[in-house]
């Protein structure tokens, strides 16, 4: 019953995400969008992969693996949020 409840939330997180792509968040759909995928990760990780049951080696794995997707989504976020604050030549 666990893993439905938990399926069903992931289809209205995709749900959420796919709507949200029709939405005008003035430059904040990158982050609200990767906030959800994340989220996602984390349910997959701990229901359907089982971390959350796992000895502590697939604990620290999956740790790092969630500390390696929030340094991607920073880095992203850095690159997307601070363009355009330098002036590009020739415009």
């Amino acid at each position: 019953m666990k893993l439905l409840i938990v399926d069903a939330l992931l289809v209205a997180l995709a749900l959420l995400t796919v709507g949200l792509a029709h939405a005008d968040l003035h430059g904040w759909n990158s982050t609200v969008t990767l906030s959800i995928a994340a989220v996602k990760a984390l349910l997959i990780a701990l229901f359907f992969m089982e971390v959350r049951l796992a000895g502590p080696l697939p604990r620290l794995v999956g740790a790092a693996a969630v500390a390696w997707l929030g340094f991607l989504i920073v880095g992203t976020l850095d690159d997307l949020l601070t363009r355009g604050w330098l002036p590009t030549p020739g415009k």
